[in-house]
């Protein structure tokens, strides 16, 4: 039952629905209206191929469709005539495109034919072919990390035989000494240019901690000056 209504009920009412009251026991009402209870939902079917009967005596076969479709354009062969013609920029090519028009061959049934398939033996197979099966065996006694575990020690027994091999074939190697016999001494270079009133000045910084670590790092020094590079001789060993 529906609730009772006040006032003057209009047709709007009916179809609205936030103003549509719910029913008792009905479900609410959208407000749309609904054909007849003698209207029939879908879409008819007009094409009437005669059945199974019509499909048994007779076979259609499709044909090519011979109605005129428009062509594309084909820009690969006006760029290519474009270019013969001595048309390289742009906007050239854009202006020639603009007069010219090339159009592409329609398709036709002939360009789709396939190649005859290649003449295959009776027993031939067809698919991918199936992984090898695993061993249960060898999986179960462990023979796949034993397999690894001698592969690792026969390259490091490699290993180790090539390195001992370079080891005693490998030459002294050098110290301090043979480094500044083999030195070579290098041209003095010149000394920077001072301004005479700066000649005579000492280091505003002295980074040693007594006199003593300062004479024994320019004895140091003075040792090696001729064997190393640079304007200091604190460079790599000048060795030949």
């Amino acid at each position: 039952m529906e609730s009772p209504r006040i006032g003057v009920v209009r047709e709007s009412m009916m179809h609205r629905p936030n103003l549509i009251k719910p029913i008792l026991g009905k479900t609410k009402s959208r407000g749309l209206s609904y054909p007849g209870s003698d209207f029939v939902y879908g879409t008819a079917r007009t094409v009437h191929d005669g059945g199974v009967s019509e499909a048994i005596s007779n076979w259609h076969s499709h044909t090519v469709s011979t109605r005129h479709r428009a062509t594309e354009r084909d820009f690969i062969s006006l760029n290519r005539e474009g270019v013969k013609s001595g048309l390289v920029t742009a906007k050239e090519l854009h202006q020639y495109r603009a007069t010219h028009d090339i159009r592409r061959q329609p398709a036709t049934r002939e360009g789709y034919r396939r190649s005859a398939p290649p003449c295959l033996t009776p027993d031939a197979s067809f698919g991918v072919t199936n992984r090898p099966s695993t061993p249960i065996s060898e999986l179960m006694e462990y023979k796949f990390a034993q397999k690894w575990l001698e592969e690792q020690q026969a390259r490091d027994r490699v290993l180790q035989a090539h390195h001992h091999k370079k080891v005693q074939l490998g030459r002294i190697q050098d110290t301090r000494t043979t480094l500044l016999r083999k030195s070579r001494p290098l041209p003095e270079a010149p000394s920077m240019w001072k301004l005479p009133r700066f000649q005579q000045v000492g280091p505003a910084l002295d980074t040693f901690r007594d006199p003593e670590a300062r004479r024994k790092a320019m004895i140091a020094h003075h040792s090696e000056f001729a064997s190393r590079r640079g304007i200091l001789g604190q460079g790599t060993y000048t060795v030949d």
